[in-house]
């Protein structure tokens, strides 16, 4: 089910800057009962990447009222719950060929629903396998922290395996150092302190990292934001990744060394999951919030 400017469509032109260049953004949000979860916090970093990237912005308004009509149908047309996957894509719209810019941009907006994905229930209670992947991510300070359409490295690496029992693996930049997961930001937990991978030359700001971040804060949990290499985690107490879809997945096993899923870990998913039900109550009792 896609909507494409407002109207339901399946396609676009293929004039499109999205299809012809990855010219744009996009955000994959949680959809728990019909409601979009965390989706001022996933509207914010679409907004500020649209000005990063020089995009006008959607309408706000016009935004939420599509993606509340979205889910809607969603439920009513389906027999489940209201569980699903949304996705907004922002593109800079069409233009003639090469890269410059056309001189006035009608970007495309593109919200779509997804089934639930049907990930075991184990994974986030007793953990995953990882690895390291070969694939490299490289150095871009203008587009670092952005979810924008170019994500080839992310596809180049998660080719890199079809063990289905692996179901993450770790990419590291042209240095050597620890960015993220091909599809999840990276923490890991040494001595009662959480560190993260900084993301001031590559990777993707995650919503669900920025919350964790926030979570620790809150609840005094010392947070490290730097580089560092595969050792660390290798040497680490606990690790685990995390996204907007499956939350926090501690990690049981990377490459040779094993983990146990850990009381920090564990205190930082019952923290998000209380968060989201706060924020998701609020709404429940209260659509225009």
């Amino acid at each position: 089910m896609i909507l494409v400017n407002g109207e339901y469509k399946t396609h676009i032109p293929v004039t499109d800057r999205g299809f012809q260049y990855g010219d744009g953004l996009f955000e994959t949000i949680e959809v728990k009962r019909g409601q979009a979860v965390f989706l001022e916090q996933h509207i914010d970093r679409l907004c500020k990447g649209c000005i990063r990237l020089h995009i006008p912005a959607p309408s706000l308004d016009i935004l939420r009222f599509e993606i509340t009509s979205l889910c809607n149908k969603f439920n009513t047309s389906s027999a489940n719950t209201g569980d699903c996957v949304l996705k907004i894509i922002i593109t800079r719209g069409s233009g003639g060929r090469g890269y410059r810019q056309p001189d006035i941009i009608e970007p495309t907006r593109i919200i779509s629903v997804h089934p639930w994905p049907d990930y075991p229930q184990d994974y986030a209670k007793q953990g995953i396998t990882a690895r390291f992947c070969q694939t490299r991510v490289g150095l871009n300070p203008l587009l670092a922290g952005l979810k924008h359409l170019n994500r080839l490295e992310q596809v180049m690496a998660r080719a890199e395996w079809n063990d289905p029992d692996i179901q993450e693996g770790f990419m590291l930049d042209i240095n050597g150092h620890i960015i993220e997961g091909t599809m999840s930001n990276a923490f890991f937990v040494k001595d009662g302190v959480l560190h993260t991978p900084t993301l001031f030359h590559a990777g993707i700001a995650g919503i669900i990292r920025g919350l964790i971040i926030e979570l620790a804060h809150r609840n005094h949990i010392t947070v490290s934001e730097h580089l560092f290499f595969t050792e660390a985690l290798l040497s680490a107490d606990e690790v685990f990744v995390t996204n907007s879809i499956i939350g926090i997945w501690p990690i049981k096993q990377l490459e040779t060394t094993t983990y146990c899923v850990g009381p920090v870990t564990q205190q930082l998913q019952i923290w998000l999951h209380q968060f989201k039900l706060d924020q998701l109550n609020k709404e429940w009792d209260d659509p225009n919030v």
